[in-house]
Order: C-alpha cells, then sequence, then structure tokens
C-alpha cells in the first residue's frame, strides 16, 4: 500500500520539515524523524512506534548519518523517500564572514546532506526504488540578494549536485528533484534560524537593510503555506515520472524567469566576445 512507504526526513524539529513529518503521519505513513535533539521529536510527535522512529543525529557527522540509516531500515525493514532538509540560513557579505562561519553553513547545508545520500544510496540501490528529495532554495537559482552569497552558494551546490546525482541513480529506479522553496511561513527567518555575522562591517549598507527586510518585515508574512508544501512533495513522491527541478511556492517561477532574463541578456549582448575563442 502507498501509506505504507517509509520516510526519512532530516531537520524534522521545525519549518518545513516539521509539517511534513506531521503530515505524513496523519496520512498512515511510516517515518524516521532526526534532528539534533531527539527530544524535540518526541514532544511534538511521539515516542518510537510502529510508524514513527525519532533519531537524534549530528549531520556533519558521516559516521553519526550511517547509523541512524541503518537504525532506520532495522526499524522499518526499509526506506523508500529521502527529504534532505536540515539546514540553516547565514546572513552576511562574502567579506564580513569568518572562514570558520562559511564553512560551518556548508558543512551542515552541504556536506551534511552529501553524508545522507552517500550512506543511503547502498540500501536504494539494493531494493532499485527510492525517491530522494534535496531542499535547496530559490536562492539555489537567484543569488542577486545582498549579504546572502554564502548561503546561495550552498543552495547551488545542492541544486548542482541533485542534477548529477538524478543522472547517477536512474538506471537503479532511484529518482532525485532538487526542491526550491520560496518564502514559507515558518520560522526560518527567526533568529534561533537564521545567523547573522560575527562582525558586522556597517558600510556593507546594502546588506544590513536586506538582512533588517527579512527579519523583521518577510517574516510573519510570508505568502506560502508549509502543509501545502507538505502536500505537494507527498504528491510528486507518488508521480512516476518526478522532475529533477521542482520550484514550490508563490514566487518562485517570477524569480526564475528574472534569472532567465538576466542570463539572456548578459549572453546575447556578449555573444560576439564568447565565440571568439574558436580555433
Amino acid at each position: 500500500m502507498e501509506t505504507k512507504k517509509v520516510w526519512f526526513v532530516t531537520g524534522a524539529s521545525k519549518g518545513l520539515g516539521f509539517e511534513l513529518v506531521k503530515k505524513l503521519l496523519s496520512e498512515g505513513f511510516r517515518v524516521a524523524a532526526t534532528s539534533r535533539t531527539v527530544e524535540s521529536l518526541i514532544t511534538a510527535f511521539g515516542k518510537t512506534s510502529e510508524n514513527f522512529l525519532p533519531l537524534s543525529v549530528n549531520i556533519k557527522d558521516n559516521s553519526d548519518i550511517k547509523s541512524v540509516i541503518s537504525k532506520t531500515v532495522e526499524h522499518f525493514g526499509r526506506i523508500d523517500v529521502v527529504v534532505n532538509n536540515a539546514g540553516y540560513g547565514q546572513i552576511g557579505t562574502l567579506e564580513e564572514l569568518t572562514d570558520e562561519e562559511t564553512r560551518e553553513n556548508y558543512a551542515v547545508n552541504v556536506f551534511g546532506t552529501l553524508n545522507v545520500i552517500r550512506n543511503v544510496l547502498p540500501y536504494l540501490r539494493e531494493q532499485k526504488s527510492g525517491n530522494i528529495f534535496n531542499i535547496s532554495s530559490v536562492g539555489g537559482y537567484s543569488a542577486n540578494f545582498p549579504g546572502w552569497g554564502i548561503y546561495c552558494s550552498t543552495k547551488f551546490a545542492v541544486a548542482g549536485f541533485t542534477e548529477a546525482l538524478a543522472e547517477e541513480v536512474k538506471d537503479f529506479g532511484i529518482y532525485a528533484t532538487v526542491v526550491y522553496p520560496g518564502y514559507f511561513r515558518t520560522d526560518f527567518l527567526t533568529k534561533d534560524s537564521v545567523k547573522t555575522p560575527a562582525n558586522p562591517i556597517q558600510a556593507n549598507e546594502a546588506a544590513r537593510i536586506s538582512e533588517q527586510a527579512h527579519l523583521n518585515e518577510i517574516n510573519g508574512n510570508q505568502p506560502n503555506d508549509p502543509e501545502k508544501a507538505a502536500d505537494v512533495l507527498i504528491q510528486i513522491s507518488k508521480e512516476k515520472n518526478p522532475p529533477v527541478h521542482l520550484l514550490l511556492g508563490v514566487g518562485t517561477m517570477e524569480l526564475l524567469n528574472q534569472k532567465i532574463d538576466i542570463l539572456t541578456k548578459d549572453a546575447q549582448k556578449w555573444e560576439n566576445l564568447s565565440v571568439s575563442t574558436a580555433i
């Protein structure tokens, strides 16, 4: 039965991951949910049961990821759908963010996702089926937000390796989809979910304006419902040929069209120089 599929969801204690797990359990799916602390998951969804397995994990630790995936298979017998949702926002210009701040954002958003993929694929290949949803962002195809360069670059990375992953796994009956959420009314833009630079440079006025706009104006006024996003992911998981790219939310298509327009104009304007390298 469709409702007996096993979902493995990272970053499940809040935001889109939280809403997805809540929806999945209400519809009878079996769910392994991860967070940095298992207590938050137990409080939200209950203790381990036939349909639910709460797991604490350090997404940056490959051996830790390997262990929780193994526990999931031991508990449910298989994994059918993987949602790589763990991540956080990092505000700060390229100049003001330290090497440590930058690497930490990559450790979670990029290498954490790769840890999950690396360790879950042997199980999916063996059963010759599975869906992998890698959660990127509109910032994964449009980075013209001052002060969001590092965060956007992590989401560009997720989009890039998901494209490659889709080609690498298709012969095994596995589908990979990169999801580009727009602005959803979650706690993503709260101070608990977004990190700001330890040493901000006040001269970076555009970045400070963008920072305040996101934290004080956009936050709480996002136009999209995370519960409806969960519905979309569940529906896509049932499709015979799911997309490699999935825009999610009001406003995402407009941003994509803007990006296409910018690329097209630059390409056309400089086409003569671009092709002047021919032998």
